[in-house]
């Protein structure tokens, strides 16, 4: 099963959307062009390119095959009024809005924007694609006209602690904007197929290769190394959205356990984490370390606590966990039941009581059951396809605009 299979007929949707576009009077070209013409690709993003490596980056790599991408984060607050060009590859440019310290909000917004055409100017980009991960980055670019607007809702930002009070007003306006809306799971597919003509599920998928290379020995990191066993082993972004009080109580009924916390911790009071003997926060690692880490752990966790701000999400580390051929245990996500659970392919483990009865099950080797099963789908779900299906319907939408 392609993880796209439940989202509209592409042709279908594109029509809607194209029609829907030329009614509201947005993306008419001043000038002929052809689809051959748009050659860059502009994110707006409200993630840092050197944060965690997640959807962005696993995307936007793989949109240099097509298009020159350029990243645009939120401001830092500087002595200065500039904007800050850095080359992350080749065919990949983030660019970092400096403003100055004391810049009210409103200022703050008329700055992005002379900055941002600025840049266009700059760079002779005149034929491009606008691709969103936050509508609050409508509040400096809803004078452009983009050949293509998509909106890649990876998250309901509106539900993360200190979302800012306007995000539900400029969704909606990016939404009555967009040409294509993407969403990172089917919960989200769900929440916004009924406010869009053209919305399309694309769940987190895989970059197989690299993870799989755990399932070899590999050299035990160093801040690992002295650790006894068993590891059980969590990587990933600790905030709201993380079960503190479950870690501990695991930690505390299992002392002999070892549980490995890797990721930064963000938005919450590090007196609420978890503490113990047997608990280690090892911070955020590299992309190209991860592999080393989960070879040398047991089981993989997924202990997210059920609140809004997890009611949406599908988590990226699910797919890796599974491809660096580890037993998960996870929290009843429901994108994680939906796609993982009801395939057997993760334990689905909803109190400390579940959870220690499948942690126990997976260190005994009797879960999952399915090897080739969870391996065939994770290569069929690879982020190279979903990338390819994601450009193939962004070339078909702006093709039929050009028909209309």
């Amino acid at each position: 099963m392609k993880l796209t299979d439940s989202t509209p007929d592409s042709a279908d949707a594109a029509n809607s959307s194209t029609s829907r576009s030329a009614m509201a009077g947005e993306n008419h070209f001043s000038t002929p062009f052809s689809v051959g013409d748009v050659h860059d690709l502009i994110c707006f993003s409200h993630l840092r390119w050197n944060f965690v490596y997640q959807r962005p980056q696993h995307l936007l790599t793989r949109a240099t095959k097509n298009y020159r991408v350029w990243v645009l984060e939120e401001p830092i607050w500087d002595s200065d009024f500039r904007l800050n060009v850095c080359q992350q590859m080749d065919q990949l440019t983030v660019l970092v809005p400096h403003l100055p310290h004391g810049t009210s909000p409103t200022d703050a917004i008329e700055l992005q924007r002379q900055l941002l055409d600025q840049f266009l100017r700059a760079e002779r980009i005149e034929k491009y694609i606008a691709w969103y991960y936050t509508p609050m980055a409508l509040l400096f670019s809803d004078h452009l006209r983009p050949n293509l607007t998509v909106y890649d809702c990876m998250d309901e930002l509106s539900a993360f602690l200190g979302a800012p009070p306007q995000l539900i007003e400029q969704e909606q306006k990016l939404l009555e904007r967009a040409d294509l809306v993407f969403t990172g799971g089917y919960s989200l597919y769900e929440a916004k197929q009924n406010r869009h003509p053209s919305v399309f599920a694309f769940p987190s998928s895989i970059d197989f290769a690299h993870f799989s290379a755990a399932r070899q020995p590999c050299p035990d990191p160093v801040d690992q190394q002295n650790l006894p066993n068993p590891r059980l082993g969590f990587s990933g972004v600790i905030d709201e959205r993380f079960d503190n009080g479950l870690i501990q109580q695991l930690a505390e009924r299992r002392p002999e356990w070892q549980f490995i916390l890797l990721g930064p911790v963000v938005k919450v009071d590090p007196a609420t984490l978890p503490k113990g003997p047997n608990i280690h926060f090892l911070g955020m690692k590299p992309y190209a370390e991860l592999p080393s880490y989960f070879s040398n752990w047991a089981v993989a966790l997924l202990p997210f606590a059920l609140n809004e701000s997890t009611r949406f999400i599908s988590p990226t580390k699910t797919p890796e966990y599974l491809a660096a051929g580890l037993p998960v245990v996870s929290a009843p996500i429901r994108d994680v039941v939906r796609t993982y659970g009801c395939s057997d392919f993760v334990q689905i483990a909803d109190s400390v009581t579940t959870f220690e009865t499948a942690i126990e099950t997976a260190l005994a080797a009797k879960h999952p059951g399915n090897w080739d099963a969870i391996d065939a789908f994770l290569t069929e779900n690879s982020w190279n396809n979903t990338w390819s299906e994601m450009n193939r319907l962004m070339v078909a939408h702006m093709s039929l605009a050009l028909e209309q």
